[in-house]
């Protein structure tokens, strides 16, 4: 069995980012834009809008699952804090509203992330296997 590292959390968390950042963006290059500025194509553009919507639930619903809501919460408040340590130290200029919204949408991105790879980090972690997990030498 393949061993979770770092490309596999990566390929998560990049997975996630251009999910969130797909969706909407504040620099007019996304769903969202294309949804609203661009006219015609409806049928194609419902459809992208159901794909995304799947997505961005089954990244909360994983999330949930893995991390709970204390973990969501522990996990932004992390995340938050260290854009303010950026922030203090003027590696990250918020006053410029859409640096402001990436920023919030980076961090969105990165829950998304950890949450899609936290069994897989707790299990390296901790050794412990999820009940899901077990089924691989399971006749069924």
């Amino acid at each position: 069995m393949h061993e979770f590292g770092i490309i596999d959390y990566a390929v998560r968390w990049l997975t996630s980012m251009m999910l969130v950042l797909g969706t909407y963006n504040p620099y007019a290059m996304s769903y969202y834009h294309w949804l609203f500025e661009y006219p015609g194509q409806v049928p194609l553009k419902i459809t992208v809008g159901v794909v995304l919507l799947i997505l961005h639930v089954v990244a909360i619903l994983a999330g949930m699952r893995s991390l709970g809501l204390i973990g969501i919460g522990l996990l932004t408040a992390l995340f938050a804090s260290a854009a303010w340590i950026l922030i203090d130290n003027q590696l990250l200029n918020v006053e410029d509203p859409r640096v402001f919204t990436l920023t919030l949408l980076v961090i969105l991105a990165t829950l998304y992330g950890v949450g899609l790879s936290w069994s897989h980090l707790r299990n390296r972690l901790s050794g412990q296997v999820d009940s899901t997990d077990v089924t691989l030498n399971s006749p069924v």
